[in-house]
């Protein structure tokens, strides 16, 4: 027999511990966030608009077109001899690899240094194209900050993210609510390991981990700082240098922090636009859960469970990594197909928060592998009952930009 997973029942337990507000919880968002917020030539909410940040292969087009024209013929040379164009991250891995291997020995045109500039001159562009701001209408972003400050905690909130922008401090600003991101000081602030390390600071305020860096960060006599700007020269790039960076200053003390909260007891880290192809990160949630049974990861995913290999790969082995796909799930180390039971009294609206029609087409599915959709959910999880069905939220990620968006 084929097994099944009934969604009420582990929305209902869902809802109950997000509501409670006694769990230590986490967030783990990854770079198919943004792709639920789509936005007008005017920088207004629509769902026919574009992306607020591109995936990854909008970016690598329009990383493309932003290089220098002293550096596009290389650029072209490397992009066409991946297979089939690769993307900006593989691209960048070649350069990183020409930048070490050349010396003097030039490469259309290029030599290592020359080859060191278009690697620069990439992150400047990727830089400017993440570099996006909120809309001013209420969206997924806003949402998620209510629910952080919606209830008091006995443990903060902890959003670790891989994405550079900076839209996540701008929801906190625009709602007033306190976070820390490491960071200590007025004029230029310098990342502080001992207190990303402790739990001294008081509960109510948040905590925003960037795990590859952000824009606003730079080197001044050999620290990082916090600018506060959109300046972008030291971010973790997704090359093959990128596990080397995470070992150094401020990136070992915010993987450690990923670890420490992770072998905490009664923790839940929840996952969203993250799509477990990050081997590093990964290999942190694999040990720290193998290492603590009471710790556990709930991992919301856009796909459908055949499309989402990589974390159920390792849900069929962490029997407490729990994986919520758009047609299945793998619970307990189980894989299974969504079937809904019977409803409860005024369950039908709650459901509508997570189970029904992508853009009103289709067949329904479970919908909380949206970014937007799962903020709603997040936010109205301090209501006892919905007096009223939730307005469909539209889902506005597209399965292949889903499948490109990656961490």
């Amino acid at each position: 027999m084929d097994t099944v997973h009934n969604p009420d029942r582990f929305m209902a337990d869902l809802r109950q511990i997000l509501s409670q507000g006694r769990k230590r919880i986490g967030l783990l968002v990854g770079a198919g966030a943004p792709l639920s917020v789509r936005v007008n030539n005017a920088g207004k909410l629509d769902p026919e608009g574009e992306p607020l940040i591109p995936g990854v292969e909008a970016l690598t087009t329009q990383v493309m077109g932003k290089l220098e024209e002293k550096h596009k013929k290389a650029a072209a040379s490397i992009q066409g001899s991946l297979p089939k164009g690769g993307n900006i991250e593989s691209i960048l891995s070649k350069i990183r690899l020409f930048q070490t291997a050349l010396g003097n020995i030039e490469v259309e045109g290029l030599n290592g240094q020359g080859y060191q500039e278009l690697g620069a001159d990439v992150c400047k562009a990727i830089g400017t194209i993440v570099g996006a701001t909120l809309p001013e209408q209420r969206c997924a972003y806003h949402e998620l900050i209510t629910w952080i400050s919606g209830a008091q905690r006995p443990h903060p909130v902890e959003i670790f993210t891989t994405n550079y922008d900076l839209l996540f401090e701008s929801a906190f600003e625009n709602a007033r609510t306190p976070y820390f991101d490491g960071f200590s000081g007025a004029h230029a602030p310098f990342f502080d390991p001992v207190t990303v390390a402790s739990d001294d600071l008081p509960s109510r305020w948040a905590r925003l981990w960037k795990i590859h860096g952000s824009l606003g960060w730079k080197l001044e006599k050999d620290v990082v700082v916090r600018s506060g700007g959109y300046d972008s020269n030291e971010l973790v790039y997704p090359d093959h240098l990128k596990y080397d960076l995470t070992q150094k200053q401020p990136y070992a003390s915010l993987f450690e922090r990923l670890k420490r909260f992770l072998l905490s007891p009664d923790t839940l880290l929840l996952t969203t636009g993250f799509s477990f192809r990050d081997a590093h990160i990964c290999d942190v949630i694999q040990d720290a859960l193998a290492m603590n049974a009471n710790a556990s990861v709930f991992a919301f995913q856009y796909l459908n469970l055949d499309g989402e290999e990589p974390v159920r790969r390792l849900a069929v082995n962490l029997p407490n990594l729990s994986v919520y796909a758009a047609d299945g799930a793998v619970i307990s180390g189980i894989p299974g197909k969504w079937r809904l039971g019977d409803p409860p009294k005024n369950w039908a609206e709650i459901r509508a928060t997570f189970w029904g029609q992508r853009s009103g087409k289709g067949d329904p599915v479970f919908l909380l592998g949206d970014f937007a959709t799962f903020c709603r959910f997040l936010a109205l999880s301090h209501s006892a009952d919905i007096a009223r069905p939730v307005p469909p939220v539209i889902e506005t990620q597209s399965e292949e930009a889903a499948a490109v968006a990656h961490q």
